[in-house]
């Protein structure tokens, strides 16, 4: 399949137009990821993950009906068209996401920055990574306006990084690494070396997946729960979760979160399980934190629901994120330049008890634990859109009541 060059020649304009500072050398586009084979995980089926951090803050999840494949995709607000995706899955189990590869070469006065409208069209054409691949390749060239790793995911359970440019592309099987996982921040394997972003982050996810039990599986919540939220430094003693409640309250300690997985400008964070090749009938689900994962509340989604819950896209700004935002400026109490680098990490958990992240987190425990018994049910279409429904309003009611 060949990309329709006017079209993309248009939305790389009005891109450009609409978000410069996402572009270029500052670099705000640094986003922590990983590919985890089915032999690497609990569930059965291969798992994406990507914390997205853009200049973007206001997302959404939008469900789009298309032909051959429909898809639910994480998109910027403004992009309710689902014309660009920045993490997604679609009808036939595949699924896609990326982080930008900032040490892959990129030529002067080619196309750019188009990876959102690539992983929209792979999302609309693609059921396996065989069939991403050949899109790539069929794209190669000037007109691509890529630089950037790509990790998708199948319904045989194939997992594969693509690190692709303009001019180039080469493909890491996870089940081909020593782990069965791959970790990707914003440099490429196939890159220049030392050159890039992310290598601060790259050291702590792969320390994260590292202290894992040896030779047990991966079970996806711990990615979603801890390893989305972490505001540990590859570098730092900065305290880890457990030691939050022993926190003073005041004054509050404050830590550096430039360099941390969870950082000021995380725009969501994204876990897609895929089907277990073993079980035909399985289902692959799309699980959203929506904002800075520090301040929301996980909500499952599935594509044969036919919608995305209203929080998750409704109006101009989708509610969770308008709630996840108001929650993040009891963190980020100080938005000045540098200073909103800086996390209050004793308004999350103290010694007082009047932090709210665990209440938080106990609304997402009961989500996951009724998500998987309702699982097991093996629903319908329409009761998909009603339990995911239900549990968006939860999570939306679980952070309005945060004071």
């Amino acid at each position: 399949m060949r990309f329709d060059r006017g079209l993309r020649l248009l939305i790389a304009g009005s891109f450009l137009l609409a978000a410069p500072a996402v572009f270029g050398e500052n670099r705000a586009e640094q986003c922590t990821a990983a590919v985890i084979s089915p032999a690497a995980s609990a569930a059965g089926g291969a798992v994406l993950w990507k914390n997205r951090d853009t200049a973007v803050l206001s997302n959404k999840v939008v469900f789009v009906r298309e032909t051959p494949y429909s898809y639910a995709a994480l998109i910027n607000a403004e992009g309710a068209s689902g014309r660009q995706a920045w993490a997604g899955l679609n009808s036939a189990g595949f699924a896609v996401m990326n982080t930008v590869a900032y040490n892959l070469p990129q030529k002067s006065g080619e196309l750019q920055d188009l990876e959102g409208v690539i992983m929209a069209d792979a999302l609309r054409t693609c059921a396996t990574v065989e069939d991403f691949e050949r899109l790539l390749r069929a794209n190669l060239g000037p007109d691509l306006g890529a630089r950037a790793n790509f990790g998708v995911i199948d319904g045989s359970g194939r997992t594969c990084l693509f690190e692709v440019h303009n001019h180039g592309l080469e493909k890491f099987e996870a089940s081909a690494a020593p782990e069965k996982y791959l970790v990707v921040t914003n440099f490429a394997r196939s890159g220049r070396a030392g050159a890039g972003a992310g290598y601060l982050r790259f050291d702590r996810a792969g320390r994260l997946f590292a202290s894992l039990p040896p030779g047990r599986p991966i079970d996806f919540q711990t990615i979603l729960t801890r390893f989305s939220r972490d505001c540990g430094h590859a570098l730092l003693r900065n305290p880890d979760p457990e030691e939050w409640k022993n926190i003073p309250a005041e004054p509050g300690l404050w830590i550096h979160a430039r360099h941390t997985i969870n950082r000021p400008d995380t725009s969501a964070a994204v876990v897609i399980v895929g089907k277990n090749p073993e079980d035909p009938e399985s289902s692959a689900t799309m699980w959203v934190i929506p904002g800075e994962p520090l301040t929301a509340v996980a909500v499952p989604l599935w594509v044969e629901a036919g919608r995305s819950p209203e929080p998750l896209w409704k109006g101009e700004n989708a509610p969770l994120w308008e709630e996840s935002a108001r929650i993040k400026t009891l963190i980020h109490p100080i938005d000045e330049y540098d200073k909103n680098e800086y996390l209050l990490v004793s308004r999350l958990d103290n010694a007082d008890g009047t932090g709210f992240l665990p209440k938080l987190l106990e609304a997402e425990e009961a989500i996951l634990r009724e998500t998987e018994a309702f699982l097991k049910t093996r629903p319908e279409p329409a009761e998909k859109a009603d339990f995911q429904d239900r549990m968006a309003a939860r999570a939306l009611a679980a952070m309005k009541a945060v004071k």
